[in-house]
């Protein structure tokens, strides 16, 4: 017993002396509750029966708007199925608007792109120029036609083309629009490239140089690869509003794309116009939906690669960047 004793009375004395108290381990104890507690108050009977009332308040108004919606479309005819029946019964429709009118959206939207990635990638990278001439020349190219609406930029490449070139007028919407697409674009496509490259690490860039890596090298080989595949979901969104913009050229140039060929479609189709607006905005989300499922692939295949594989220097890349004045040197720093 006073072994027993004499064992208590050391455990409470170190207690005592590391400032630890049977109030204070209880306290502590009772610590992740009140700190679960301030972060987050369950709510009480009162609380829950106001966010149920709130609920269903909401639904009765979401449903009375969509019913008054319904029934003035259906006063005027334009849910009738004589409107919607030509897009299901009349091959005509696709063959002489809509098909047409998608070439002519995914032309203007696949030059736009091929285009405006590299030049947004380029002027991306020349932005982070050790060069001064290089960032003050880039800088405020990117700024300005960055500032400038889309459509103003086709406006005016419009009538750059009518009066400085002999562009016929049946293929000058198209050039017009490229163009609006490409000079907005890139300049916001090199603001998601330098602000991609800017996150990574920056121990990337000390690795590079710590094994002889020239600026350039560094970053088309260990800078930009990298960066990709966090850039991925913004350069994709990017994409997805080049496609949406070409509808400005249909509206203000007379190109023929998906949303020009509604007015032709109404026209003579019985003014079935909700249901040509419907049938195209269906057209473009499949087309969207798409181009985001072929990026979401693409994405998860460079993660995987990633993680699957390494990179490996062969031998003849060890003697490229091998310091200045060894064998095998095929180039100054």
């Amino acid at each position: 017993m006073k072994g027993t004793r004499d064992g208590t009375g050391e455990a409470k004395g170190k207690r005592k002396r590391e400032g630890k108290t049977p109030e204070k381990e209880k306290g502590k104890a009772k610590a992740p509750k009140e700190s679960g507690a301030v972060l987050y108050d369950v709510p009480g009977p009162r609380a829950r029966r106001r966010n149920l009332l709130l609920t269903l308040l909401f639904l009765l108004a979401v449903g009375g708007v969509v019913w008054w919606v319904v029934a003035s479309l259906a006063d005027k005819d334009q849910l009738a199925w004589a409107k919607w029946a030509p897009f299901f019964t009349d091959p005509r429709v696709w063959h002489t608007y809509l098909l047409p009118a998608l070439k002519n959206t995914v032309t203007a939207a696949a030059l736009a792109m091929g285009i405006a990635l590299p030049l947004g990638a380029f002027l991306g990278v020349a932005r982070l120029s050790d060069h001064r001439w290089v960032r003050g020349t880039a800088g405020p190219v990117v700024e300005f036609f960055r500032a400038i609406p889309v459509l103003i930029l086709m406006l005016f490449a419009n009538a750059a083309y009518a009066e400085f070139t002999g562009i016929s007028p049946e293929s000058r919407p198209l050039y017009a629009v490229v163009t609006g697409l490409v000079l907005y674009n890139a300049s916001v496509l090199a603001e998601v490239v330098r602000a991609g490259i800017l996150a990574l690490p920056a121990g990337q860039t000390d690795a590079a140089k710590a094994i002889g890596m020239r600026k350039g090298q560094t970053m088309a080989y260990v800078l930009l690869p990298q960066s990709v595949t966090a850039m991925l979901p913004a350069l994709v969104s990017q994409l997805v509003v080049i496609v949406k913009d070409t509808a400005l050229g249909g509206a203000m140039l007379g190109f023929s794309e998906l949303l020009a060929s509604v007015r032709p479609m109404s026209a003579n189709y019985g003014a079935n116009t909700i249901a040509s607006f419907t049938v195209v905005a269906v057209v473009f989300v499949v087309l969207n939906f798409a181009l985001t499922s072929f990026a979401s692939w693409l994405e998860r295949r460079l993660r995987r690669g990633k993680r699957s594989t390494g990179a490996v220097v062969g031998a003849d890349a060890v003697e490229d960047l091998a310091a200045p004045g060894e064998p095998g040197r095929t180039g100054p720093f």
